[in-house]
């Protein structure tokens, strides 16, 4: 893992690359969502994960096109409203996403949280593959899936591709879900390796409610890194892309910090747990 840089980027199955480092803006309200995300283009950022329900796409994008980096090299993210599933609705959301931006594009576009019903998923995500097959959407994928919708998801895709030919029924290339040692979701993680789906680390540092655990504290000594520091680094030592989020200067240049060390086999060992503990929303485990 010694070659993992701020610029290091994943292939998705869509064919397109991922920063494997991202910066999240949940909460971040929209007057100063602009600065922060400029400020992360100034640390080496080069991915940022919005959505319709954070009510700052606007900004984020302000900061795209301010920022005097060549579009092609930062990757932007948004999401279906939770409350905006299904067909008609998707693409409504879609449609407004390009308005607000006023993006040629959007590198990745997600089902923020898998509620609504079996045919509201579905109807969410034809209206993403007809997006993508247009060339809006560049990448789509799932957010906060439990397994089981992502089966029901697999199938109905298999099921497309059966009715309007094969490649039709679009590709999973990421999932976002809630990771972190004290929430590892191994199942999820599992299926998505198999598939070469890419796995994002929403809350990747806990909301920094864990930083006195006693199993960091060595860690932390021996490194010189802070707790935040160290949970990044586990995050992206499994292979996952986490998504810190801040909007604090210095925070959001520390949250970058994390590639002049790396954490040994024994250290990683030590962050495995077998816990069940979301510090946020667990949609996964819906069954509508």
């Amino acid at each position: 893992m010694a070659d993992l840089s701020i610029n290091t980027r994943y292939r998705m199955l869509s064919g397109y690359e991922i920063p494997a480092l991202g910066f999240g803006v949940y909460q971040t309200p929209a007057d100063v969502a602009e600065d922060v995300v400029l400020h992360s283009f100034k640390v080496g950022y080069r991915h940022v994960d919005s959505a319709r329900a954070y009510r700052n796409e606007g900004p984020c994008a302000e900061a795209i096109k301010k920022c005097g980096i060549p579009r092609g090299e930062i990757f932007f993210t948004s999401k279906v409203p939770p409350r905006s599933m299904g067909y008609d609705q998707t693409k409504a959301s879609i449609k407004s996403s390009f308005s607000q931006t006023g993006l040629d594009y959007i590198d990745l576009y997600l089902i923020h949280a898998p509620y609504g019903g079996k045919e509201a998923r579905q109807g969410a995500w034809r209206a993403l593959v007809e997006a993508q097959q247009a060339g809006q959407i560049r990448s789509i994928g799932v957010s906060n899936y439990g397994v089981h919708h992502l089966d029901e998801l697999e199938t109905y895709i298999k099921e497309l591709e059966a009715h309007d030919g094969k490649g039709k029924g679009g590709q999973i290339s990421v999932g976002q879900w809630e990771v972190h040692p004290w929430l590892p979701r191994p199942d999820i993680v599992e299926w998505c390796e198999r598939r070469g789906v890419v796995v994002q680390a929403y809350c990747p540092i806990v909301r920094n409610e864990r930083s006195n655990e006693p199993v960091l504290q060595p860690i932390m000594k021996k490194h010189g890194k802070t707790a935040c520091q160290v949970l990044l680094r586990w995050s992206l030592q499994n292979g996952l892309v986490p998504l810190p989020k801040s909007v604090t200067l210095s925070r959001i240049e520390e949250n970058a910090d994390i590639y002049d060390f790396e954490l040994t086999a024994e250290e990683m060992k030590s962050l495995e747990t077998d816990e069940y503990a979301p510090c946020s929303w667990d949609p996964t485990t819906s069954n509508d």
